[in-house]
């Protein structure tokens, strides 16, 4: 009885704790569960997110589809239309992640030129949708391949070699303000301009001696590629 007693205050004046099996020599056979979460943390392969630099694709890997003056620039096909709201965020999100890397890029708009519009059309074989991307005559692809490139550590290495902006983020041109294109100065947007009749049967000035023919120096838009920029 007196053992038991010392034994009692012995395990008190140590402050006894359950989950303890081993005290100053005397070990304690506790039935307690290993949780299973312990137990795959012993056994599970330590995981890594590092990519062999032999892995990470090239240009040559893409097909070759060149736009007019891509050789050795990227070429980005956008749109301004707000009518189409994921088309318009999928523009905006592969302009963000390009400007991110602070290089030269050619941005063609195809709702503000038709011209653009039939380029990629013609480029890629068949009537497709903004944003497509293409670096050095080589396609990429559009929203979902840029933004896949970039999450894996793969965009950087296929735009290591076009040249850069000069570090200047946002540049934004005092000519156009970064819209690429300007109103034409020639019909003031209007995409008519007035000329004079060539008609060797008259040879007095009569009233309607003028007549309206359509502007060859502007676009569908009455709009003409901004100069500085373009």
């Amino acid at each position: 009885m007196k053992a038991m007693q010392q034994g009692r205050r012995f395990l008190k004046k140590l402050k006894f704790n359950p989950t303890n099996t081993k005290i100053k020599g005397l070990v304690f056979h506790l039935n307690v569960p290993e949780s299973p979460y312990v137990k795959d943390r012993k056994h599970k392969e330590p995981e890594t997110d590092i990519l062999d630099p032999e892995e990470h694709p090239s240009l040559s890997d893409f097909e070759e589809k060149c736009p007019p003056g891509g050789e050795n620039s990227v070429i980005f096909y956008t749109t301004s239309l707000r009518g189409i709201c994921k088309t318009f965020e999928d523009c905006s999100n592969v302009r963000f992640l390009l400007n991110s890397f602070k290089i030269t890029i050619q941005e063609r708009d195809v709702s503000m030129d038709m011209g653009y519009r039939e380029e990629l059309w013609e480029i890629l074989g068949g009537r497709v949708i903004p944003p497509k991307v293409f670096v050095k005559g080589r396609c990429i692809g559009g929203a979902d391949e840029i933004i896949g490139l970039h999450e894996r550590g793969e965009l950087k290495k296929l735009l290591e070699e076009v040249p850069s902006n000069g570090g200047i983020v946002n540049n934004v041109c005092n000519s156009c303000a970064n819209l690429r294109f300007l109103i034409c100065t020639s019909c003031n947007g209007s995409r008519k301009v007035y000329e004079e009749k060539d008609d060797d049967h008259h040879h007095h000035k009569e009233d309607n001696e003028f007549c309206i023919k359509k502007c060859n120096d502007c676009n569908e838009n009455g709009l003409v590629k901004c100069p500085f920029c373009c």
